[in-house]
């Protein structure tokens, strides 16, 4: 099966993000052989930092797949960036809107076109003062199981301590260490061709974000926490469903 051609769009991607995120910090790629070489995935992340994608980006092209994220539609109305990101083939997200489904329907034909799509569940940066993963959205879940692809958890983390957007920090120098890590995929057989349902999908999503939030204890050598992070009521840890 040939490589998917890059084109002009994602080779200026690469020229300005390859050696950014390495101006930015050392990085630490691991567990890359978890990303196909070939076929569709679905990679969720967790989000600590805005400079997260970039590091991302650049993991998954290491691969040899061409990321498509699902990004904030702010994000498209960008003079230049807009412009390349949607000849790239980003995937705008509108929330909020009529049109928000159109998001998961350009996902969902990414995936059938055998393509690599990169969502952050959380939708913005976790606001869990520790960098756990937060409560999440369920389109992670709808876009798993209405494509029935490989869902590959990726954390990053370091990212945060180069550029804190909450705490209007941004600290190149010196140079921190930035590691990314791929882990195996989630197993959602057991929601797997059943009626989808909001519990349902509301259960799935968690699954997903707790394979996510695992392989980040791991990659910080700490317990996470047994919950998620919910803003909307920032005094408690929404506990998993039974």
């Amino acid at each position: 099966m040939a490589r998917e051609k890059a084109g002009l769009s994602i080779g200026l991607c690469i020229v300005v993000f390859y050696p950014l995120s390495h101006l930015l910090a050392r990085r630490r790629f691991e567990g890359i052989e978890h990303i196909p070489e070939f076929g569709p995935v679905l990679v969720a992340c967790n989000h600590i930092s805005y400079l997260d994608p970039l590091y991302t980006a650049v993991f998954v092209h290491r691969k040899g797949r061409i990321p498509r994220f699902l990004a904030k539609q702010d994000l498209f109305r960008l003079p230049v960036a807009g412009r390349v990101m949607t000849a790239a083939g980003q995937i705008p997200v509108r929330r909020g809107s009529a049109e928000a489904g159109d998001s998961l329907r350009h996902a969902e034909d990414a995936l059938a076109a055998g393509k690599a799509v990169l969502i952050y569940p959380e939708g913005t940066i976790t606001r869990d003062p520790d960098h756990w993963p937060m409560a999440a959205h369920t389109g992670v879940a709808r876009l798993a199981l209405n494509t029935d692809v490989p869902v590959v958890p990726v954390v990053h983390w370091g990212t945060h301590r180069v550029y804190d957007h909450y705490g209007r920090r941004f600290r190149p120098l010196p140079r921190t260490e930035v590691i990314v890590r791929a882990g195996a995929p989630v197993d959602l057989s057991e929601f797997r061709r059943q009626p989808v349902d909001g519990p349902l999908l509301r259960k799935a999503t968690d699954r997903v974000m707790d394979g996510v939030r695992r392989l980040l204890a791991e990659v910080r050598e700490q317990p996470a926490p047994t919950g998620f992070f919910d803003p909307r009521q920032p005094e408690r840890y929404r506990e998993h469903p039974s």
